[in-house]
């Protein structure tokens, strides 16, 4: 959302970003001192600032993600009366400076999963408002089956024993652009015992909501996903791929925003100087993302995998990525690795990535990360835990040719094999090859008369930008 932002920001908009008090927060914690000014809710000489909202949730761990299913809940409780407010505060600025530095709402970027934004905004206040999904086509497209499935029967389940081997292996042969697509690749919020679930039918509210929206964004790129984007825009007209959005950042001639950096994390940049002293396509990168959470004996069957590959790598273990305690990593295990890996907090993700010692990169199938990794010609070991991270590692490991996924009952010793399958192979060199392809794709549809950057002017002077 915040490279959004300041891409618009670039076009010539002034910018209200507005997070919740608990991440505000977080990014202040995680940021220097000196640049806390820039997080202020007053304008800078550079029309940019941030506001806050309450999340309606009871206090909880600043250092740890919070709860996915009571966030959700919140937002569609909670959030519409105090952004109400703060959109009346500020136009009521407005209207007292009478112009200059304060200007009037004229428009808002929501993300997707913020239902709350099309009411207040689009209707209320009558202008433009775009929804914003930080996912790939297809993943929006799978939170779209969520519908058909409970139409055709398929959900609820009786009871978790339904989900065999060949349940979850059907097809989904009513979507032609997600051939070979089966139940398991759908966002797993699906596999509900109860109609009434809270997150299945919250995803697929928002899904059917995109609609109202008066332009769709998702962060990818025409020639990745040209055929589901494609289908989506039949019930999605104002559908824009715009992405990746940090190779847009990468053109700007210059960015005095630079400073405002996007994690709730403090990130340990020491890894780059480590990062120098290897090889060229070297070195495995892990990283489970934000939000997901690993029991300790996942973690310790990866590292071990890992480990036992001989390859270095460098391991991110959150401070909350471990379920109900600390990273459990063993003295003998730490021993072993001592001289051949890294183990840090938080890492600047993106310079990592592009950085050549990486050879691949042991994903979660967050979106930010697949598409970070694509943007960097870097091939994937794929684990992924819930959402449309299934759905991502599909087209992964079976459209675009550059992963390899990983059993949901990690054992090290496939772990180990996949490693040098993808480091020393045949089959790693193909993927290789096929990441850096992507990875031109990528920078062709960022650059000038590219595709996303035409998508991205298009929704500018088409959409956002008041008509006269």
């Amino acid at each position: 959302m915040l490279k959004f932002a300041k891409l618009l920001h670039q076009k010539g908009f002034s910018i209200t970003f507005v997070n919740t008090e608990f991440n505000h927060n977080r990014l202040l914690k995680s940021t220097p001192p000196d640049h806390h000014h820039l997080l202020s809710a007053s304008f800078s000489d550079h029309h940019f600032r941030f506001e806050t909202i309450p999340d309606g949730l009871p206090p909880s761990d600043p250092n740890s993600t919070q709860d996915l299913a009571s966030l959700s809940d919140s937002t569609m409780k909670n959030f519409s009366a105090p952004f109400l407010q703060l959109l009346t505060k500020i136009n009521d600025k407005a209207k007292e400076a009478g112009g200059g530095v304060v200007s009037p709402v004229t428009c808002l970027v929501a993300d997707g999963f913020m239902p709350f934004a099309v009411g207040s905004a689009a209707q209320q206040l009558g202008i433009p408002m775009v929804k914003f999904f930080s996912l790939a086509a297809c993943g929006l497209m799978g939170y779209k089956q969520y519908r058909p499935l409970l139409e055709k029967g398929l959900v609820p389940l009786k009871d978790a024993s339904s989900l065999t081997n060949d349940f979850l292996n059907t097809l989904v042969d009513w979507v032609p652009e997600m051939k070979g697509v089966r139940l398991r690749d759908l966002p797993s919020l699906w596999k509900i015992t109860d109609s009434n679930d809270f997150l299945f039918n919250f995803c697929m509210k928002i899904a059917k909501k995109a609609s109202e929206a008066s332009a769709v964004v998702v962060h990818s790129f025409d020639a990745l996903e040209r055929d589901l984007l494609g289908a989506l825009s039949s019930t999605l007209p104002n559908l824009y791929a715009i992405g990746p959005l940090q190779l847009l950042l990468n053109r700007l001639p210059k960015d005095p925003l630079k400073p405002i950096q996007y994690s709730l994390w403090k990130e340990e940049t020491e890894c780059l100087k480590w990062l120098n002293t290897h090889k060229p396509n070297s070195v495995i990168f892990v990283n489970f993302g934000s939000i997901t959470v690993l029991t300790p004996q996942q973690v310790v069957e990866l590292g071990w995998g890992l480990a036992n590959s001989g390859h270095p790598f460098f391991l991110v273990i959150r401070p909350d990525l471990v379920l109900g305690e600390s990273a459990c990593l063993s003295p003998e295990f730490l021993a072993e690795i001592k001289e051949r890996s890294l183990i840090a907090s938080w890492c600047p993700q993106d310079d990592v990535l592009s950085h050549p010692s990486i050879g691949g990169f042991l994903t979660h199938c967050g979106w930010n990360s697949i598409i970070e990794s694509l943007s960097c010609g870097v091939p994937m070991l794929c684990y992924p835990f819930f959402a449309e991270q299934q759905t991502n590692c599909r087209f992964v490991c079976n459209e675009w040719d550059v992963g390899l996924e990983i059993n949901n009952d990690v054992k090290r010793d496939q772990v180990e094999n996949l490693v040098r399958k993808l480091m020393e192979k045949e089959k790693g060199k193909k993927m290789k090859s096929k990441a850096m392809e992507w990875k031109k794709l990528a920078e062709e549809a960022t650059g000038p008369q590219g595709s996303s950057s035409m998508n991205f002017d298009n929704l500018v002077s088409q959409v956002l930008l008041p008509k006269n």
